[in-house]
């Protein structure tokens, strides 16, 4: 049975020395009409406070709840860090769920630099599709933003960001089949399928720790949008297909320009 406390609630030192009650006026227990009275008990070690429940006008008791708040934190007492270089709000995250992250910040960072290149690529006046320099310039930016997000978490948690190396990406996007405009968005549509792989693999490592809070902030922060990302990006693979590389990628940079809701 689940008790709540009432109005009625005292606490009690189990040396017999009254606390006071919490709350001065009677009551009783919400659909289960349990009047509510506090009793003493004495223990041994004389330390810890008990709750104690009965029914009705009588004293049998229903339930007993030993409080010893001391005791229960005495071993966390013990393993707060005393160096001024160790995280004090570190708790239950090892040191793979660590390097996971940092791993996965440097995989946000790398895919935001490819795409800050495409930005560039597709600015150039002899390029000039402004709308696709607008999408890899808003991507660039929510790939930064991702790996700013699990930085904060990093640092949440009690671990430290260690930033890896970002890989010089291309600089040229045209290819003599393709075009350049489907090339570019066929690499995005590979970069997204790998950042979702990534996650999954950093959503493994927190089930392996049995680190549900990670594995939490990893499938309410991430994996949801990159599904959608990467259904997003396929529909433009697919009409990029279609179109060609003429007049039609054109057409298809314009309503881009003017609202991606006009294309999707």
């Amino acid at each position: 049975m689940l008790l709540k406390a009432a109005p009625a609630f005292s606490l009690f030192n189990t040396r017999g020395d009254s606390l006071g009650p919490l709350f001065s006026s009677a009551s009783s227990l919400s659909n289960n009409n349990l009047a509510v009275s506090p009793s003493i008990l004495r223990t041994k070690t004389g330390s810890g406070f008990l709750v104690c429940a009965s029914k009705g006008a009588t004293n049998k008791s229903l339930t007993g709840v030993i409080f010893k708040p001391f005791e229960e934190v005495k071993k966390e007492l013990n393993l707060v860090p005393t160096l001024p270089h160790v995280s004090l709000a570190r708790q239950k995250f090892t040191d793979e769920s660590e390097a996971a992250i940092n791993q996965q910040i440097n995989v946000e960072y790398n895919v935001s630099y490819v795409y800050h290149a495409m930005f560039a690529y597709f600015d150039r006046d002899n390029v000039a599709l402004k709308g696709l320099a607008k999408f890899f310039k808003e991507s660039s930016v929510e790939e930064r933003e991702h790996a700013e997000k699990l930085m904060e978490y990093q640092n949440k948690r009690g671990g430290k960001v260690k930033l890896h190396s970002i890989l010089m990406p291309l600089s040229e996007f045209d290819h003599t089949e393709k075009g350049d405009a489907l090339y570019a968005m066929e690499l995005a549509l590979c970069l997204e399928k790998l950042t979702n792989e990534k996650l999954l693999n950093l959503h493994s490592v927190a089930d392996r720790n049995n680190d549900v809070q990670l594995a939490d902030f990893v499938e309410s922060e991430f994996l949801a949008e990159q599904v959608e990302s990467i259904k997003k990006i396929s529909e433009y693979v697919a009409q990029l297909r279609r179109v060609g590389k003429g007049h039609g990628v054109w057409h298809f940079d314009q309503m881009l320009l003017r609202g991606e809701e006009a294309v999707a």
